[in-house]
Order: structure tokens, then C-alpha cells, then sequence
């Protein structure tokens, strides 16, 4: 290990590589958070359809996330051992990839939504308006997928200043198309929900342009060669994107698939659950977007590491990152539960939802730690591109201990809002502390090896 002076030094470097990316992470929630407010002031109709359809789409955009986070370690170990071109290749091909699947997602929401939200029981006072949500923002899914791509590379070789600058410009974007397109200004058709929808579409495919424009004039980006040629499809660099990408996007969907499934599930209790559990999960994003944004750098740290051949730094460097995690959602926790009314106060004025959110969050506060410790151990395995094993962990932590939980509290037993959080309390400690133990492992057995 290093010697314990250095600790200064890699939280440095780790804040370095992190701080664009927490503004990029909070730029993304603030569209969130702008979606959720601006939804409630039409009221809690449109409020829980946009919650629920927002879950519905995140399905699809987080299995394709997942595959193109494999970009990141595979760039920072190329980049490690001074491989710029290779860098390039698996960027083009995972542009290529990202955009197939957007395309498929377009057909298969068409297809299935409508059904499937009927077949669940969502609340018929807000079922159409979702489906009409969720079939305006599936539009955009080709293009964020592209960037999504570029922005996984350029993560993985330590520039992440352009992430953060396209994410601000997609806020400032989102917020004002919600306004043209939701409240009907400028000549734009009152679209309501579904305005949101429309909103959030066209500014993922702004988004692409913005990062996509950077990247073609920016130097820093010519050795990589990524726009040099029209270069055919490689099936070998697709399966080894898609080999260490499946796993990723299982273990991300089976977190944020959990908290989506339980958000339809709560669409089945009414609009007033439906909303309060909007608010709360969506403060609770918040929160987690600075731990998810530290998760990124902490692979890359790793991955640096780790290419130039040096695995003490790398065990170093994720070990601190896993602590700088849970430091910051300690915090996290103990603001919310001394301000919980205030932040509350923030989205509704609704004194049936404001009760309920209320409750929500209180234990919200409780799973949060955890929710730090599992995100940054995440980060670090994927830096040893080892995400098998916590693929299964997070299935079993989520889908084994949590959903059946929250399944019972809201479902079979109809109990109180808070105790189905109960069950997210239950999985997230149970995925923290299976993680920190895989870390241990396999950092420990890559310096023995």
C-alpha cells in the first residue's frame, strides 16, 4: 500500500476527475428535478405520470448505459499503456452500437407500453398521459446513447470537462423547452406531460451535437482518430464491449430497475403515493449523483493504475474512493433528516403528499450510507473490469432481499408508503457490504498474482 501521506494527493486527483462530473451528474438530476416540479404544478395527474413513465424509460436507457460504461475501463487502461488509436476503435463501434439500440428501443416502446402499463393496473386517471410520455421521450433514445459513447471515452482518458459543459447546456435546454412544450409558449401547443416528454427528447439529441462538435475540433481528441474514417462494423471489438458491458448494465438495472419497479408499483395506490414517492426518489437521485459521479473517477483512477502496471495504486486509489463515498452520504444523510419539510416544501404544496413524501424520506436518510459504500466499491471493480460477480450481487441484493420486501409492504400488505423503503434499507446494506468484500478480494488477489 501507499504510505498514508499520499491520501491528500488521491483525493485531489480523485476530486480533479470527479468535479465535472458531479456537475454534470447534478446538471442531469437538476433535469430531474426540473421534470418533477414543473410536472406538479400541473397537478398530481401529470406529476405521477411523469414519475412513472420517467421509470418505464429508464428501464431501457439504463440497459444501454450499462453497456456503454464498459467504454470507460477499457479507454483508461489503453490510455494507461499510451494506446491512443485503440481508444478510438472501440469508441466507433460502441457509437455504432449505441445507436442500434436506441432504434430498437423506438419499435419495442411502441409496441408494449400501452399494454404493459394497462397489465400492471396503473391508475387509469394518469395512464394515457404516460404512454404518451413515455412514446415522445423514447425518440431521443438513439441519440443520448451515441453520446453516451463519446462521453465514456473522453471520461476514460481524464477530460471531463466536456461532460460538464454539455450537461449545463442540456439543463439550460431542458428547462426551456419544458416550459415551450409542457405550458404551450411561443406558439408551441400546451402538451401538459407528454410537453415533457417532447422536451427531454430533443434535448438529448442537442446534447449529442454539442459533445459531438467539441470532440471533432478539440486537438486533444486527433490522436484518437475517432471521426478519421467511416470504419465498418468489428464484431470483435462489439463482443468485448458487450462482454464487459452486459454485466455492468445488469447490475445498474437491478438497482435502478428496483426503485423504478417499486415507483409502478406505486402508481397502483393512487396519484397522492404515486407523487409523494416521486419527490422523494428524486431527491434521493440527487443526492447520489455526487457518489455516482466519484464511482467514474474512482474506475478511471483504477484503470490508470492498472494499465501502466502498477496495482498497489490501484488497490490505494479504490479503498479511498470507497470512503470518500460514504463520507459525502453521511452527510447527505444527516441534512435530509433535519430538513426533510423543507425540501419537501420544494416540489408540493399538497398536504396529503407533503405527509406522505415525509415519511418516505426519513428513510431515505437511513439507506443512503449505504447507497455510498456499494456505488464507490462498484466504481472500483469496474477498474479491475470485474463485473461478473457484482452483476450477481446486485441481482440477489436487489431482486432477492429488496423487491420481494417492498413487493409485500406495498402490495400484499398495503402498508404505510415508508415501509416499503424499507425494503430498498434492507437490499442497499446488503449489496454495500457484498461489494466491499469483493473489493477486498479481488484487489488483494490481483497483488498476489
Amino acid at each position: 500500500m501507499w504510505r498514508t501521506s499520499n491520501w491528500r494527493e488521491e483525493i485531489r486527483e480523485l476530486l480533479k476527475l470527479a468535479g465535472p462530473l458531479i456537475v454534470n451528474n447534478l446538471s442531469i438530476a437538476g433535469m430531474q428535478f426540473a421534470d418533477a416540479v414543473m410536472a406538479g404544478r400541473l397537478g398530481a395527474e401529470s406529476l405521477a405520470a411523469v414519475a412513472v413513465g420517467a421509470s418505464v424509460w429508464f428501464f431501457g436507457f439504463a440497459l444501454c448505459l450499462g453497456v456503454m460504461m464498459a467504454i470507460s475501463p477499457i479507454a483508461a487502461r489503453h490510455y494507461g499503456a499510451g494506446n491512443p488509436e485503440l481508444i478510438g476503435r472501440y469508441t466507433r463501434q460502441g457509437m455504432y452500437l449505441g445507436a442500434g439500440i436506441g432504434f430498437v428501443l423506438i419499435a419495442m416502446a411502441y409496441a408494449t407500453v400501452g399494454p404493459v402499463l394497462l397489465k400492471i393496473g396503473i391508475d387509469e386517471s394518469f395512464r394515457e398521459l404516460t404512454v404518451g410520455y413515455v412514446k415522445a421521450i423514447i425518440w431521443g433514445g438513439p441519440a443520448i446513447f451515441i453520446f453516451l459513447a463519446l462521453r465514456f471515452t473522453t471520461e476514460g482518458i481524464g477530460r471531463t470537462r466536456p461532460i460538464m459543459y454539455a450537461s449545463i447546456f442540456s439543463l439550460v435546454c431542458n428547462v426551456f423547452l419544458n416550459y415551450v412544450f409542457m405550458f404551450g409558449h411561443f406558439g408551441a401547443p400546451a402538451l401538459g406531460a407528454v410537453g415533457c416528454g417532447v422536451a427531454s427528447a430533443i434535448t438529448m439529441w442537442l446534447l449529442m451535437i454539442v459533445l459531438v462538435t467539441y470532440m471533432l475540433l478539440s486537438p486533444t481528441y486527433a490522436p484518437l482518430k475517432i471521426f478519421s474514417r467511416m470504419a465498418p462494423v468489428r464484431p470483435d471489438v462489439l463482443k468485448e464491449i458487450v462482454v464487459l458491458g452486459v454485466p455492468i448494465a445488469i447490475t445498474i438495472t437491478a438497482e435502478a430497475g428496483l426503485f423504478n419497479a417499486v415507483s409502478i408499483l406505486m402508481g397502483t395506490r393512487g396519484a397522492a403515493t404515486a407523487a409523494a414517492h416521486q419527490i422523494a426518489i428524486n431527491f434521493a437521485a440527487t443526492m447520489f449523483m455526487i457518489p455516482l459521479a466519484l464511482s467514474s473517477a474512482i474506475t478511471v483512477r483504477v484503470g490508470h493504475a492498472l494499465g501502466s502496471g502498477n496495482g498497489e495504486a490501484a488497490r490505494y486509489s479504490g479503498a479511498l474512493g470507497i470512503f470518500v463515498c460514504a463520507a459525502f452520504m453521511t452527510a447527505s444523510a444527516a441534512f435530509l433528516l433535519v430538513f426533510r419539510d423543507m425540501v419537501v416544501n420544494l416540489y408540493t404544496n399538497d398536504a396529503s403528499v407533503t405527509a406522505i413524501a415525509i415519511s418516505m424520506l426519513l428513510m431515505a436518510a437511513i439507506f443512503q450510507v449505504a447507497d455510498g459504500v456499494q456505488i464507490g466499491a462498484a466504481g472500483a471493480l469496474r477498474g479491475y473490469k470485474d463485473t461478473r460477480m457484482p452483476m450477481v450481487i446486485n441481482i440477489i441484493a436487489y431482486w432477492v432481499i429488496a423487491f420481494p420486501l417492498a413487493y409485500l409492504a406495498t402490495v400484499t400488505y398495503q402498508l404505510a408508503p415508508a415501509y416499503t423503503w424499507g425494503g430498498f434499507v434492507a437490499g442497499l446494506s446488503a449489496a454495500a457490504i457484498l461489494l466491499t468484500w469483493r473489493y477486498a478480494k479481488v484487489s488483494r488477489g490481483f497483488l498476489a498474482a
